[in-house]
């Protein structure tokens, strides 16, 4: 996004000689967006960023996905996919299972306990929310502690691996994009300043404070990147390591959001989900459903009225509360729901009498709205919930 920010030891000007405390020069990587037409940040080496001494292929975790056919929607049960202590023995990035697809994004989950190679997505930007734990994200840029409720961007590119702290699961639900994620453009001004009516603002926003210097040699750097076919992996192995930045500058770079920091806007009548947006990117949003006063108007109905996405699949991730509108669906913590583009959803049997008159919702949910359709991955498969599809008419093909 475009918020400038500095850190470490960086020459006055850019493009110029910055020399090492024994006379050498700092290498010098311009990290941009759009080519060379967008943000960027400038970082600062103290060795060739680009010197490897191996390369040889990875296979990440099946990224093969099957239509959602026959269309319908879908509960899928995330926590279902970890069993007993194996999550101990799992990491960020290989440990991931995709469940839901398209050309546009990837949505993943994983519990883990391990710590992950480092890594590099070159295919798009991630954003990963931290269901519950608590990690140390160090990158190129300089290290991020996050915990439960944070958002975690990461650029396209960025070199980093996650550190898992505690005895308890990491729990992450991965976003992983073809495109850039920002800020929705309402929010922005011209010059790309949150404006006064945003629901965050900059200061809410953090980023490394500091560079991360680590020595070593022959560093295994997992990248995901694009193929002829779809999703390939390959493995770089760096002569020096990636973590060697004496500082950089610019508006790319890895943060954390956390979504208590959110602040919901609310009305006397039902909000559309764009009210709930936090980011955006290539044709697909991220919103997110916060603990919130609800619509005070005196014949408000406070659950969302039925509604057709006739454009979008809508995937929601719900990770705190109650979910007022699915009570009765056998949905909780940890559950997605899919309500795909073609069919028309809303609120459980009863939802709509239940909520008159109630004044505030205790709800926490990350939703994904597309503009392609979703296929179901790997662990989208392994996780459902056969049953969902009938919660409200209560009864099944057969019945």
């Amino acid at each position: 996004m475009a918020f400038y920010r500095q850190v470490g030891d960086v020459p006055r000007k850019r493009h110029t000689q910055h020399r090492r405390p024994d006379g050498g020069l700092y290498a010098e990587e311009l990290m941009g967006e759009e080519g060379f037409s967008s943000d960027s940040a400038l970082l600062y080496h103290r060795e060739i960023p680009s010197a490897l001494v191996d390369i040889r292929p990875w296979e990440p975790a099946s990224q093969v996905t099957v239509p959602n056919l026959p269309l319908k929607p879908r509960h899928l049960k995330l926590h279902d996919l970890t069993t007993g202590n194996d999550w101990k023995s799992l990491d960020a990035v290989t440990g991931r299972r995709l469940v839901l697809g398209n050309a546009d994004v990837r949505i993943s989950y994983v519990a883990c306990g391990d710590v992950s190679p480092y890594y590099r997505n070159a295919i798009g930007d991630e954003c990963v929310y931290v269901e519950s734990g608590a990690a140390l994200v160090e990158t190129v840029f300089g290290a991020i502690a996050v915990g439960q409720g944070d958002y975690v961007i990461l650029p396209r590119g960025t070199t980093h691996r996650w550190l898992p702290d505690g005895t308890e699961p990491l729990r992450l639900y991965c976003i992983e994009a073809a495109s850039h994620i920002t800020p929705p453009k309402r929010y922005l001004s011209k010059f790309g300043q949150l404006l006064e009516h945003a629901p965050y603002c900059e200061r809410d926003l953090r980023g490394p404070a500091e560079p991360m210097l680590v020595d070593g040699q022959d560093i295994e750097v997992y990248v995901k990147h694009r193929t002829a076919g779809g999703v390939g992996g390959s493995i770089h192995v760096a002569a020096n390591h990636p973590f060697d930045v004496v500082g950089w500058d610019g508006c790319v770079y890895p943060f954390a959001f956390n979504i208590a920091d959110f602040e919901p806007i609310t009305g006397r009548i039902h909000q559309p989900p764009p009210a709930h947006q936090v980011f955006e990117a290539g044709n697909f949003v991220i919103c997110n459903f916060v603990p919130r006063k609800v619509d005070y108007h005196p014949l408000a109905i406070p659950v969302p009225y039925y509604h057709s996405n006739v454009d979008s699949d809508e995937v929601m991730f719900y990770c705190g509360g109650d979910y007022e509108a699915r009570k009765g669906s056998g949905i909780g913590i940890g559950s997605i729901s899919l309500h795909p583009g073609g069919y028309s959803h809303g609120p459980q049997p009863g939802a709509y009498e239940r909520s008159i008159g109630v004044e505030f919702f205790d709800e926490l949910a990350v939703m994904v709205d597309t503009f392609k359709p979703l296929d179901l991955g790997e662990g989208g498969i392994a996780s459902e919930d056969e049953g969902y599809a009938w919660t409200w008419s209560g009864r099944g093909p057969g019945h």
